[in-house]
């Protein structure tokens, strides 16, 4: 039974991800977006579930692309990659 709030649609952008208290951050490939998150495709960045990471990232609009930048937290780690919770824009997830 699907339990998700929000239609999650393929997705064809990177995702850079910052880690808080590390240096630099990884360029990733989304696999699917919703409203209110994003699963990546993640080599062993060893995130563990609950951690805040910094997402940002790019979507087409047709003649307009717009930079998002979210907080998100790290709500499982598979084999295939990682599946983040982003905070809604009035930071409350």
């Amino acid at each position: 039974m699907e339990r998700r709030l929000h239609t999650r649609h393929r997705a064809r952008t990177a995702v850079y991800v910052s880690i808080p208290g590390r240096r630099g951050g990884k360029l990733c490939r989304a696999r699917n977006l919703s409203v209110n998150g994003v699963f990546i495709e993640t080599q062993d960045l060893g995130l563990k579930k609950g951690t805040t990471v910094q997402l940002a990232f790019a979507i087409n609009l047709g003649v307009v692309t717009k930079i998002h930048r979210r907080t998100a937290i790290v709500a499982h780690v598979s084999n295939g990659g990682t599946g983040l919770m982003m905070e809604s824009l009035t930071g409350t997830r």
